[in-house]
């Protein structure tokens, strides 16, 4: 397995069960056009970009450079590589007819292709005898034990917690979660929720 530093970004969740078999990093999805109306993905994608990097994986066809384009616009550049899988005729074994153009997607060509792809992308690659990360994962009831969910003040205490991670307001407690397991260890998730209830004073 590829070990790389930078994140990827792929078109759908097929595309990221294939990435998750043949890269060890993480593996973000647009939802196809998705991305387009989330703002809350798109500022995700940002934080994650700023903080290690991104690599743009579409499909070649026509869909799939209209959803690069746009990510070009809203990552910072200077933090976006970009790999390209060659057109290659065909349709993916899950699916009963072939795509518009006729191509298959990244969930469909050899693992070869897609690792030649993310090297000549300029992937930084990782040393497999590297100390794996362990990160303690933040869950559900961490977010109810520390009264993000489930009390009276849960609702104010997750805005401040949000305000605190320059996260959007309008987060949902799902996203919020997912974010925050991203961007933060367990120890800065407590940390920043102590200094929120301290703003709060609860």
């Amino acid at each position: 397995m590829l070990k790389i530093k930078e994140a990827i970004i792929v078109e759908g969740r097929y595309d990221k069960n294939k990435l998750s078999q043949i890269v060890d990093t993480l593996i973000l999805e647009t939802s196809g056009f998705g991305v387009f109306n989330d703002k809350e993905k798109r500022v995700l994608f940002k934080r994650i970009c700023e903080q290690k990097g991104v690599i743009i994986l579409t499909d070649s066809d026509g869909a799939g450079f209209i959803i690069r384009n746009h990510l070009k616009g809203v990552l910072p550049k200077e933090k976006v590589k970009h790999a390209y899988i060659p057109q290659i005729a065909g349709k993916e074994k899950r699916k009963s007819a072939a795509s518009k153009e006729g191509f298959l997607g990244v969930e469909g060509v050899n693992d070869v292709v897609i690792i030649d792809a993310l090297i000549k992308a300029g992937a930084t690659l990782q040393s497999d005898d590297s100390t794996p990360e362990t990160k303690i994962p933040i869950t559900k009831t961490d977010f109810y034990e520390d009264g993000l969910s489930g009390g009276e003040a849960s609702a104010k205490l997750r805005q401040e917690v949000l305000k605190i991670c320059n996260l959007p307001s309008h987060m949902t407690a799902n996203a919020m979660l997912e974010a925050i397991n991203i961007l933060f260890t367990y120890e800065q998730y407590k940390e920043i929720v102590l200094k929120a209830k301290t703003s709060c004073n609860l």
